[in-house]
């Protein structure tokens, strides 16, 4: 009986290590949009040769690195292919307000009106892979008829991402931080799990406490007294930038959560 404890555990360890690189490492760049993007449209053979195309000219860049800036105007969409980013505004005595996280697999800085200039300011908070998205830019205002699936697919994704601000509106405005905290890793959870990012109930979650308290409108210590207490709970395990959400059918009850409806475009 003691071998198959020890592997076990030797499991355990090697999917925390998976884990903790999850963002950068574990799935091939192309397969996360297309996996993200599958979830809204059928998506056909070119339509998946485009995708592949835009994410070959990728490049790595570092935590901390300004994908926009406040006011720039919005003419290069970008997609994050691995890593972790934030749209957020600083204030002038040094705090910042995160608005919403970027997540691998999903684009920023696409917008179709003209001369659209960025409302705020979106920066990696670990070390990322970003590519260019023009040319999935270039098919919604020119090629709309050619990649009808694919265009159906960018413009969920862009209401979902209309989503996840309206649910920060919902944490900060109205819920107590308990909830705001179970709010919160539901939805990353469900995000992440749309790309394969997700291990069941477990992901990585490579974000200070800062950074989460900044995204939750709290304080670090109420952010980690809450944390402490859901703990407590028995409703969630956090060590090493791994999360695993051990109660969630109660977390949902407790922060009234409810997954965005997904409606697939028609074949």
């Amino acid at each position: 009986m003691a071998a198959p404890e020890v592997n076990n555990s030797q499991s355990r360890a090697s999917l925390m290590s998976r884990l903790r690189l999850s963002s950068l490492d574990m799935s091939p760049h192309a397969d996360l949009l297309i996996r993200r993007l599958s979830h809204f449209a059928e998506l056909s053979q070119e339509e998946r040769a485009v995708l592949l195309a835009v994410t070959e000219k990728h490049r790595d860049v570092p935590a901390g690195f300004g994908l926009i800036g406040e006011g720039e105007l919005l003419d290069s969409p970008r997609l994050l292919l691995a890593g972790w980013a934030c749209r957020m505004r600083v204030f002038p005595d040094g705090r910042r307000q995160i608005f919403e996280f970027i997540l691998p697999g999903e684009m920023y800085g696409l917008c179709q009106r003209p001369r659209a200039v960025a409302l705020s300011t979106a920066v990696t908070l670990t070390q990322a892979v970003i590519a260019d998205a023009s040319p999935l830019r270039e098919i919604l205002a020119e090629r709309q008829d050619e990649f009808p699936n694919l265009v159906a697919a960018l413009y969920c994704a862009a209401s979902l991402d209309e989503v996840h601000l309206l649910n920060q509106l919902i944490r900060v405005g109205h819920q107590s931080a308990y909830a705001r905290v179970a709010h919160l890793v539901l939805e990353l959870r469900q995000r992440l799990a749309a790309v394969g990012l997700a291990h069941g109930d477990t992901i990585a979650l490579p974000l200070t406490q800062e950074t989460l308290a900044d995204a939750l409108g709290l304080s670090i210590v109420h952010l980690n007294r809450t944390l402490q207490q859901l703990r407590r709970d028995g409703l969630i395990a956090l060590k090493g930038g791994v999360l695993r959400l051990l109660a969630p059918d109660r977390l949902a009850e407790i922060a009234d959560f409810h997954p965005p409806r997904v409606v697939q475009a028609a074949a």
